[in-house]
């Protein structure tokens, strides 16, 4: 019976003493009382409470954001946005001169708009041709009140050109990598010309600008007191017939004409009247050089055919699609370590990119490249890819401009750039009124041209010999007209017992003229890399404006200016390292050391370039691609 009642009345089997099996003593129970239940009213009075809060809060901030906008607002347009300012005489009936009788826009339209700009107009005339990098680390470390500054470009934006080939597939958007040029020079107040640098007249400090007017052209001539040079470069054609065919990708229109190329063969390769033949040939993308900006392209193509088109295309296309780099070495990224070339190699193997080495473009046609290789007896065999899409990607050549100014200059026979000193100045223009950065400009390296120059410096008892201390005098003076000489002559003491054959203790000029032969072809110019055109800016823009300083005290104590050499070393460039993307994949090249990886390395290279960006607005942007990607 008690059995049956304690199944059936669960209140008396709740709250029976428990017995443990060791002992009969009860154990008290252990349950805990929970809060009571809340009633519904009560429920309901919370949820109304919370809600008042966040509709206050939300009415609080859409008020503050308001306010705050309105304040902008508010303080942000006056006057001066809506009252015109009357255009100089000046800038609209410019005078004539020059040998081709131009108009000389010695005044602008907006030199007189206020008074600032007005103080400004009296200022040494800096004029600076190009929107590159150069040009834009010359605008960042110049000072507001130094020179009358002009931007001569025949682009109105400045590009972050390393992350042009995320651009081209559409990575990320164009407007994240551009920054406009009047925005850059609103700080130094200073002016933008849009148009292309034809001709320099030196002797009266001209610069012939051909701008657009009325569907053509017309010519002016902009003064100037200094002149930087940092045009840039054009990609190399050695001399293959059909590059009309290629795309390049140097500026923001060649990268969306790549991308608008890459959309078309898809949408075409997608037809169901399209041959298959005909389907292949759409989907070969061909890339003519292994450099960094050639295999970069291969790999955002490669990325964007696996990833971002995947949902979008029918899988026959996905399948279809092949990319060939052509390069003529035998391995691609050659400025680069070995262990990096191989790295790259076998990562573009695994991903099925076809690469082709020791290869020479021979003819690009609209529907095919045609390359040549060697067979096992060394005869050249061609080769045709049918394509297309051809990218030229194979080294640099003169800008026009550039071209131009070595002709008008003795001693001018550097190939693809003009040569500079150590100071940056043009080699055979006025001392200090011209200067060339970036990939327009070589930095000398020849040591036997300054042989006799060296010779009488250093020949202090003019016996037409070199002892040791006046070699080592000789050395110092090395060091200071090529400081990339620097790390080649270490050794001074063994570099002398070396080449004195005769053991006389003295160089005589036969010795001396090998010893700097080997010194000389132990240099190497200065890559042409978006690095190098940014150092050698900041360093200009860092030296004019202290030959400002320097020039204005020289005028009130009537003194001579000064020269570069009185204000500032000669440049030197800093390594910092080499990069490239390969394709969720990054490699580096710092400081001899080599590092390469998958992700981690990718998002080091994307941190690295974030960080280089132009702009506070341009990072932003370039961020919020890349989360959305």
């Amino acid at each position: 019976m008690s059995r049956l009642l304690r199944v059936r009345c669960p209140t008396f089997s709740a709250h029976r003493p428990r017995f443990s099996s060791t002992t009969s003593t009860p154990t008290p129970p252990s349950v805990s009382p929970g809060p009571p239940p809340r009633p519904p009213f009560h429920r309901t009075r919370l949820a109304l409470k919370y809600t008042a809060l966040a509709g206050a809060s939300t009415a609080f901030g859409v008020l503050v954001i308001g306010a705050a906008i309105f304040v902008h607002d508010a303080f942000t347009y006056s006057e001066r946005h809506v009252n015109r300012v009357p255009v100089s005489p000046l800038a609209l009936h410019p005078e004539r001169g020059g040998p081709k009788n131009l108009p000389i826009v010695r005044v602008l339209v907006d030199d007189e708009q206020d008074e600032q700009n007005a103080r400004l107009a009296d200022k040494p005339k800096l004029v600076i041709v190009g929107g590159g990098w150069g040009a834009m680390g010359v605008l960042n470390t110049l000072h507001t009140r130094d020179y009358h500054v002009t931007v001569v470009s025949t682009e109105t934006f400045t590009t972050f050109t390393p992350l042009l080939p995320s651009a081209a597939v559409g990575t990320v958007q164009v407007r994240s990598l551009v920054e406009p040029i009047r925005k850059i020079i609103a700080r130094l107040r200073g002016h933008f010309v849009q148009g292309k640098a034809v001709d320099l007249v030196m002797s009266e400090r001209l610069l012939e600008v051909e701008t657009k007017r009325d569907g053509g052209t017309a010519n002016v001539y902009v003064p100037y007191d200094k002149l930087v040079i940092a045009t840039g470069s054009t990609s190399s054609t050695h001399g293959v017939p059909g590059l009309e065919n290629c795309f390049q990708l140097k500026t923001i229109a060649d990268a969306q004409a790549i991308r608008r190329r890459i959309m078309d063969n898809f949408e075409m390769a997608s037809l169901p009247t399209v041959s298959p033949e005909e389907r292949k040939r759409l989907l070969s993308f061909v890339v003519c050089g292994g450099g960094p900006t050639g295999v970069e392209t291969a790999a955002e193509i490669d990325d964007f055919c696996q990833e971002d088109i995947m949902k979008y295309f029918p899988k026959i296309c996905r399948e279809e699609v092949t990319i060939h780099v052509i390069q003529s070495r035998e391995h691609i990224l050659n400025t680069y370590s070995e262990a990096i070339s191989k790295y790259a190699e076998r990562k573009f193997k695994r991903d099925g990119v076809n690469l082709i080495t020791s290869a020479r473009v021979s003819t690009v046609s609209p529907d095919a490249v045609t390359y040549t290789t060697k067979d096992w007896e060394g005869k050249p065999v061609p080769q045709s890819i049918p394509t297309n899409f051809v990218l030229w990607s194979t080294g640099i050549a003169m800008n026009p401009f550039t071209k131009r100014v070595t002709d008008l200059l003795p001693n001018q026979v550097h190939k693809k750039a003009i040569v500079v000193d150590a100071h940056l100045r043009v080699k055979g223009a006025p001392l200090g009124d011209v200067y060339a950065i970036g990939d327009s400009a070589t930095v000398e390296t020849s040591v036997v041209s300054h042989f006799m120059d060296l010779v009488e410096e250093a020949d202090k008892d003019k016996n037409g010999k070199i002892d040791f201390e006046e070699w080592e005098f000789m050395v110092s003076r090395i060091k200071h007209r090529i400081p990339m000489a620097e790390d080649h002559l270490t050794e001074v003491r063994a570099m002398f017992d070396k080449y004195d054959k005769d053991k006389d203790h003295y160089l005589s000029l036969n010795e001396l003229v090998p010893l700097l032969q080997d010194v000389e072809a132990q240099l190497t110019a200065l890559p042409a890399t978006a690095q190098v055109a940014s150092q050698q800016g900041k360093y200009i823009g860092k030296k004019l404006h202290k030959i400002a300083l320097r020039t204005h005290a020289a005028h009130l104590n009537e003194l001579p200016p000064p020269k570069d050499e009185d204000v500032c070393k000669p440049f030197r460039y800093l390594h910092l390292g080499s990069l490239a993307y390969i394709g969720n994949a990054a490699v580096f090249d710092i400081g001899g050391y080599s590092l390469m990886g998958g992700l981690a390395a990718m998002y080091a290279w994307r941190s690295i370039y974030w960080n280089e960006q132009v702009s506070a607005r341009t990072r932003g942007l370039l961020m919020a691609d890349w989360i959305i990607r």
